[in-house]
């Protein structure tokens, strides 16, 4: 990822996340409807965004992130939750304990990462047996030329942009892991062009180049997976 990005809108994003976060909690019990005694790991954590929203309904979370700018700002954040905790690490390559953890989660994730089937990899991997796996991202639309065009906008927003991966390939990638999809939503999102070039710092000729590649009326998909690990078939 861009250091120097993160380095300028590290703070800018997490206080957004925590406007939105009272939202964004209640979906994510509703979604994932925790037990209360599960402990949780938050992969690509960012500023934090899912950790604390997991925080209320787990016992435990740990959330893991490449940037140092972006853990920082989750720190300062993490005075009221006791029990979260942030370690520097990276999703594709997670120096945890395989099967440690009853919920392991990717918020916003994949398409930041060269190659996601790695991450899914190591979600699968630290999920005990008889846990669940989180991926919330957003969606590539099925039309690969408009996919392409998106993802031409979107890198042109933020240079560490990869790739946004289609439903039918988080699906696949979640299953080839051995997870079961149990729960699925999708959720229409508008993007209001301004305030999203502005979060990525995007500025002076690279913002302009970006508007020139912006679709009209920017409207994304994001999609919700609960994917359980069941034991293997004999």
């Amino acid at each position: 990822m861009c250091t120097d990005r993160w380095s300028r809108t590290a703070e800018r994003l997490a206080q957004l996340e925590e406007s939105r976060r009272a939202e964004f909690t209640e979906r994510v019990r509703r979604f994932v409807q925790p037990g209360g005694d599960e402990r949780a790991l938050d992969s690509g954590t960012g500023t934090g965004a899912l950790a604390f929203a997991l925080s209320p309904h787990v016992r435990e979370v740990v959330g893991v992130d490449r940037s140092p700018e972006l853990l920082a700002e989750a720190r300062k954040r993490a005075v009221s939750f006791p029990n979260v905790s942030f370690v520097e690490g990276d999703a594709t390559a997670l120096d945890l304990e395989s099967g440690s953890f009853d919920l392991a989660c990717c918020a916003r994730t994949l398409h930041h990462i060269h190659r996601p089937e790695l991450a899914v990899a190591e979600l699968a991997r630290v999920a005990r047996l008889g846990g669940s796996v989180l991926v919330v991202d957003q969606l590539a639309p099925v039309d690969p030329l408009a996919a392409l065009e998106i993802d031409r906008f979107e890198r042109a927003r933020d240079a560490s942009h990869e790739r946004l991966l289609p439903d039918v390939d988080v699906r696949t990638l979640l299953e080839a892991n051995g997870l079961v999809v149990t729960r699925t939503d999708f959720v229409e999102e508008r993007r209001d062009l301004d305030s999203y070039l502005e979060l990525a710092g995007c500025e002076g000729d690279e913002r302009e180049r970006a508007i020139a590649l912006a679709p009209a009326g920017y409207t994304v998909l994001v999609g919700w997976y609960l994917a359980a690990k069941h034991l293997p078939r004999a």
